[in-house]
């Protein structure tokens, strides 16, 4: 009796050479970067038959590309920051050195790139003092004139030039080459009554007129309880004054008004005996822009978002992260 042959579960060995030049045509164009014509001169075949083996491995699913993104882990962030609510638009920047100045270079950069792409001719723009909006400034690199108005939120305060929102708003004007508004009032009345007569000058009603008519504003965002606080800059007399302060539960400052946890205002006296847009005024501005980066900012950002006083903040990738760790390790002990 005749005994039967095995099958063979072998593929013809035709196919298994296909298989194989197929292997090598994808591992040399897809891995190794090679062109078709380059890999048909090594493997010794046509460049027709090159073309017809990579086709046929892609169709079989045998190549799979994947292209990640350098900004993915940023735009993961600003998903995240927006989740926490009381934002509507988030920009996040690498951070590319420790060195705050530097971030803060970066941060400035992309602010002023955001309000170049949202002004138009016969805007208002009301804006801060402080080293952000001064950040702002520097970075503004536009490619034409425009017919704007760039007016103070709040009084003024001499001193360092980005505390001193006529310097600030005069170098804005001129970078966009249009015309700025100086207030002439303080940013800290000496008593309420004295803040009323200010607030009712013609000069300084006509300069807050204008800037609760603004069509965008660009604001800092003030940290209060570090030592680097520029808050102590604008009364420095308040720098006396920080068992008041911590008694407010005051954890950040907008306009220099200085916020609690949940971005409500303090009940402290020089809250006050503000010279600046109250924060209902300030409210009705369509387009709120804030500007600010660093550790000590990520608890100030976090209570100004709670409080719901911004539409977009531009911020860091550090900063964005430490806001996210605080935001979560609050979320755990509620």
């Amino acid at each position: 009796m005749p005994i039967a042959k095995p099958k063979t579960t072998t593929a013809p060995r035709e196919e298994i050479v296909i298989a194989r030049q197929m292997h090598q045509a994808l591992v040399l164009h897809f891995l190794e970067g090679l062109t078709q014509a380059q890999i048909a001169d090594q493997l010794g075949l046509s460049h027709a038959t090159v073309n017809r083996l990579i086709k046929r491995g892609r169709q079989l699913g045998l190549v799979e590309i994947k292209i990640k993104s350098p900004v993915e882990p940023l735009v993961d962030m600003e998903e995240q920051l927006l989740a926490l609510g009381g934002i509507g638009r988030v920009v996040v920047v690498p951070t590319v050195s420790d060195n705050p100045q530097t971030a803060l270079v970066s941060v400035g950069e992309a602010a002023a790139r955001l309000l170049l792409e949202e002004i138009d001719d016969g805007d208002t723009i009301c804006i801060t003092g402080g080293k952000g909006v001064s950040a702002v400034v520097a970075g503004l690199k536009p490619q034409r004139h425009y017919d704007v108005e760039v007016i103070p939120a709040t009084g003024c305060v001499q001193g360092k030039h980005y505390t001193d929102v006529n310097h600030v708003s005069t170098l804005m004007a001129e970078r966009l080459g249009g015309r700025s508004f100086q207030i002439h009032a303080p940013l800290f009345a000496d008593s309420e009554a004295e803040r009323a007569m200010l607030i009712n000058m013609r000069s300084v009603a006509d300069v807050f007129k204008r800037a609760r008519g603004a069509k965008l504003a660009v604001v800092g965002i003030g940290s209060i309880l570090s030592d680097d606080s520029s808050y102590y800059d604008l009364h420095p007399s308040s720098s006396t004054d920080r068992q008041a302060i911590e008694r407010s539960g005051a954890s950040c400052e907008l306009l220099a008004h200085l916020l609690d946890n949940h971005g409500r205002v303090c009940d402290y006296s020089l809250n006050r005996t503000l010279v600046s847009l109250t924060l209902p005024e300030f409210a009705s501005i369509p387009t709120k822009i804030g500007v600010a980066s660093g550790p000590n900012k990520a608890a100030p950002i976090l209570s100004v978002m709670r409080g719901n006083h911004l539409d977009t903040l531009v911020t860091d990738e550090a900063t964005g992260a430490r806001i996210l760790e605080l935001a979560k390790e609050e979320g755990k002990r509620t």
